[in-house]
């Protein structure tokens, strides 16, 4: 048996856990980057769990398939903005790490839905 609600598949538990991570390190990074790194941040990550409910919602593959890539590619962007953090100095190492391996692991749960999809 199938999925009863987003909530129940597994891609888009993990990115809802990887935006609470994200929203909780953006909490300490400089005030003055509200509306710069730290928004763009908060608004990659949370198009990640939002679009893979939205493309749960759609009736065809393709409209699925189409909401998925535009998680995937959300998903690509904050990992990029992670990154971009470390470089400048505004998480630490282990922190970056462990945002990371939730990263992979969204991206290997997303890759899975949408091969299921198919």
């Amino acid at each position: 048996m199938g999925s009863q609600t987003f909530r129940d598949v597994k891609a888009w538990q993990s990115a809802y856990d990887l935006t609470l991570a994200v929203y909780e390190v953006v909490k300490s990074f400089p005030n003055d980057e509200l509306y710069g790194l730290t928004s763009q941040l908060k608004r990659a990550v949370v198009s990640i769990p939002s679009n893979i409910a939205e493309g749960f919602g759609r009736r065809s593959s393709k409209e699925k398939d189409q909401f998925y890539s535009i998680a995937h590619g959300s998903l690509t962007e904050v990992e990029n903005q992670l990154l971009i953090a470390l470089g400048v100095g505004y998480m630490t190492e282990k922190h970056h790490f462990l945002l990371q391996e939730q990263v992979v692991n969204t991206q290997k749960l997303l890759d899975g839905l949408r091969k299921a999809n198919r």
